[in-house]
């Protein structure tokens, strides 16, 4: 991998800058209407584009760099976001996290939101850790926190492993990955079927999907700006591009856990579990008896902080899977227990 250039305010083509400028739009959108903690978090900056050679192509990676609004402590925390999710839906954390001295940074991976949605790509968790590590040494930080929401949850523990001495502490928000969906008789879905399905999402189909499994049945207008925003992107421009991307990303959650190696996990772990999550991949398609079983996230949260090397469990009772969007304030007081802020 060869890293090409970083820069706020170089050019892409066109057809790229039109695209990543509806999308901007729909997410802003989609955080200006999320419920405001006491004090509105600051606005986020503007995206920047980190550019660098990978599998044979030219690759843009969008992602946020967010200043100190404190004395600098010399940290910096990486907030990966999900496989739902773009990186608006970080600014509350962005906004905490910077109001104690961190440098955040917020990439979205290759395959989402306003990064470069390539129609050949080996998709895996080494690879988007491995982008991901580029960009940091693009951007010269050698050492960082990682905070990992669902998807990212698994990218961060990915990362971890393969880059321990890179990874200073690993905060994992309700991470997907926590089973193994496949060895529990989840069936494998062929990533031809996966994008037919994809391309058939809509609000209502999003909607249903994240009430069931992500808000255990409750529904808010946080909740429906996250899933109109989602719906935007499938409708927009970009809709065949990120459906497609999502089959590929789809494929690699599936067939990459990372729950056998948590012993492996070599750096100070916290999870952060909201206890109503129901999350799982492959449950549509599962014997009923099987289905029930997926995404106990109590019991799993449990089992991962007992597996992985010193880990600390913070449980969440009544929150799902978006503690961060369901309950500002609670979130904030346990993420800076995590990062060892709380006074």
């Amino acid at each position: 991998m060869r890293a090409v250039s970083a820069s706020p305010t170089s050019t892409p083509p066109r057809h790229r800058l039109a695209g990543r400028r509806c999308r901007w739009l729909a997410v802003l959108a989609a955080v200006l209407t999320l419920p405001a903690p006491a004090a509105d978090p600051p606005a986020l900056p503007a995206p920047a584009t980190f550019r660098f050679e990978s599998q044979r192509q030219s690759l843009a990676m969008s992602y946020l760099d967010i200043a100190p609004a404190a004395p600098a402590k010399g940290r910096t925390a990486v907030l990966l976001h999900g496989k739902n999710f773009c990186a608006g839906y970080w600014q509350d954390t962005a906004a905490t996290l910077a109001g104690h001295g961190f440098r955040v940074i917020v990439p979205e991976q290759i395959g989402f939101c306003g990064s470069d949605k390539p129609e050949r790509y080996q998709f895996s968790l080494h690879q988007l850790a491995a982008n991901t590590q580029a960009l940091l040494d693009r951007l010269g930080i050698e050492r960082a926190e990682l905070v990992g929401h669902s998807m990212g949850g698994m990218l961060a523990l990915r990362f971890a492993l393969l880059y321990p001495q890179r990874t200073a502490r690993l905060v994992l928000v309700n991470p997907i990955g926590l089973e193994d969906w496949k060895a529990k008789g989840a069936p494998y879905r062929t990533i031809d079927a996966a994008y037919a399905a994809e391309l058939k999402s809509s609000y209502e189909s999003i909607a249903r999907y994240q009430r069931a499994n992500y808000y255990d049945g409750d529904w808010t207008p946080a909740y429906e700006a996250l899933a109109r925003q989602l719906a935007a992107v499938y409708a927009g421009p970009d809709g065949k591009a990120y459906a497609w991307n999502a089959a590929l990303t789809a494929d690699m959650i599936y067939t990459q856990p990372v729950v056998h190696e948590f012993e492996r996990i070599a750096v100070p772990t916290t999870l952060i579990i909201g206890q109503r999550d129901r999350t799982a991949i492959g449950r549509e398609g599962a014997p009923k008896a099987v289905a029930d079983a997926l995404g106990d996230y109590p019991a799993l949260g449990r089992d991962a902080a007992r597996r992985i090397p010193g880990a600390r469990l913070i449980e969440l009772p009544g929150l799902g899977h978006l503690p961060q969007i369901e309950a500002p304030d609670r979130f904030r007081a346990e993420l800076l227990k995590a990062f060892e802020l709380a006074r």
